[in-house]
């Protein structure tokens, strides 16, 4: 019997995306269809993803926990997106808005994003009772906190008898929890007794987080190094004790990469393609990054680049610190993103400061984004914790070197080049454990020190690029995880 799957997320590359959520909703699903699931697309109505809809039919209206508004399931496809099914809930009065799927164009949140992603998480529940005749899902698979609501929603429809649909949650980052204000509760379209220790309470507030943890058959998150570290207190964000009580279905998958988008021997957004086994072309496209970004034209300077969010979590404040080292050292540095609006300046003040060696772009794009892999020589990755990270995989991918903290999916994915490991040819990267500036400042250091060495670099070099982290492998754990979940071994 074919397994049906309905994915939950608020992002899809390349239509929405503001982080990795988005790359992964898109490249799982076809690669759990790849290993003959029956996977569909839930989506909430963005602009993007409205006017890309084909194919369109409007399934049935959603009665929504308020007053005012109206809401409809659309079924269709997204142009440019192969064939898989999506359901798309357009509701305008939600989604038809400026800005990212979260905050306006200042980056203040939406005030009624409570509203927005509980109704998102209603539309699963009513797609596991059968809204579509023709379709419905054994496992609804919720991504993030603004997805996590499917899980109570579909287990409140469990309770009244009207699916038999099993719930599957995905924790991609959990400090980011979807936290409300008591008072909203009545707007979500739960049993009140939801409203309780066990259940959405989370001192005083509603953790759309916890309901996601609370309420779904099995647990998932995106590294095995973070599925442990967000047992503990220091990592747990005041949540660890129901992880620890929900361990034994807490499973922790690594993310893939979808290779068909990320890789140097066919990507067209970058200056000339190369690979592990004809690396040549890589020179030509550091070339042509510095020429991009206004930096000195030169081969001899080893090129570090950040492409992040700019936030302390991601270990920021470290990169600025070591800055003089690495201008020193006769480094220059790329940095791509926005954020924390001190980080923001103090990268522009360096740039502006140091035109030659400082490049700074602001925002996300991700033609840009492509070439710095393809340019760079070093990917800086110092991330306080990091679930997964995607950054240090495209990395390996393109040949950029990954300088990571020992964290979550950065300690399951890179390979410090200690002298045992240059000797095994098993290093890919260069990897500090203690989140300070002295261990960080080491980890650079061996970068430099390496870079003086240039054939054992590239032969690093070609062991990175070698790695392999696709989907396949994450697609097959996650089908084992349905399964248990309907107690099938179909």
């Amino acid at each position: 019997m074919t397994l049906t799957v309905l994915q939950v997320s608020a992002e899809l590359y390349p239509l929405v995306k503001t982080g990795g959520l988005a790359d992964v909703a898109a490249a799982l699903p076809e690669a759990l269809a790849a290993q003959g699931a029956d996977v569909r697309l839930l989506l909430p109505g963005l602009p993007a993803f409205r006017e890309s809809l084909t194919g369109e039919c409007a399934l049935a209206p959603l009665a929504l926990p308020w007053a005012e508004g109206r809401a409809v399931l659309l079924r269709g496809r997204l142009a440019g997106m192969g064939r898989t099914v999506v359901y798309l809930l357009d509701a305008p009065g939600l989604f038809e808005r400026p800005g990212n799927p979260y905050a306006d164009e200042t980056g203040q949140a939406y005030a009624d994003n409570h509203r927005r992603f509980a109704l998102l998480g209603l539309a699963a529940a009513r797609l596991a009772e059968g809204l579509d005749a023709r379709w419905r899902p054994q496992v609804v698979h919720a991504h993030d906190w603004h997805a996590a609501l499917s899980c109570a929603h579909v287990a409140a429809s469990r309770t009244r008898g009207r699916t038999q649909a099993r719930s599957v949650y995905t924790v991609h980052n959990l400090a980011y929890q979807g936290l409300f204000p008591a008072s909203q509760f009545e707007d979500l379209g739960l049993p009140p007794e939801h409203y309780a220790v066990e259940g959405l309470e989370f001192y005083g507030q509603v953790s759309f987080m916890k309901a996601g943890l609370h309420f779904a058959d099995a647990l998932t998150t995106v590294s095995p190094t973070y599925a442990r570290e967000i047992q503990t207190q220091a990592q747990g964000c005041g949540l660890d004790g129901l992880l620890r009580h929900r361990a034994g279905v807490l499973h922790g998958i690594l993310n893939g990469v979808d290779y068909r988008v990320w890789s140097p021997a066919h990507d067209r957004a970058i200056a000339r393609p190369y690979s592990a086994e004809r690396p040549e072309g890589k020179s030509g496209c550091k070339a042509a990054l510095q020429q991009e970004c206004g930096l000195a034209e030169s081969p001899e300077a080893p090129l570090f680049s950040v492409v992040s969010r700019l936030t302390e979590q991601k270990g920021l404040p470290l990169v600025l610190q070591t800055l003089p080292d690495l201008l020193a050292g006769g480094g220059q540095l790329v940095v791509l993103g926005s954020g924390d609006a001190a980080l923001e300046a103090a990268f522009a003040q360096a740039a502006t400061r140091y035109p030659r060696q400082i490049a700074r772009r602001v925002g996300m794009d991700e033609g840009l984004a492509h070439r710095i892999y393809a340019g760079s020589d070093v990917m800086l990755v110092p991330s306080r914790f990091e679930p997964c990270g995607l950054t240090q995989l495209y990395g390996l991918s393109y040949g950029a070197l990954p300088l990571v903290h020992r964290v979550g999916g950065l300690a399951d994915t890179v390979v410090d080049c200690t002298l045992e490991d240059l000797d095994a040819g098993t290093a890919t990267g260069f990897v500090f454990n203690d989140h300070d500036f002295v261990e960080f400042g080491r980890a650079l250091r061996r970068a430099f020190v390496l870079w003086r060495r240039p054939e054992m670099w590239r032969g690093v070099c070609a062991t990175a690029m070698r790695q392999q982290f696709s989907w396949e492998a994450s697609a097959r754990r996650y089908l084992e995880v349905y399964r248990q979940c309907i107690g099938s071994t179909a």
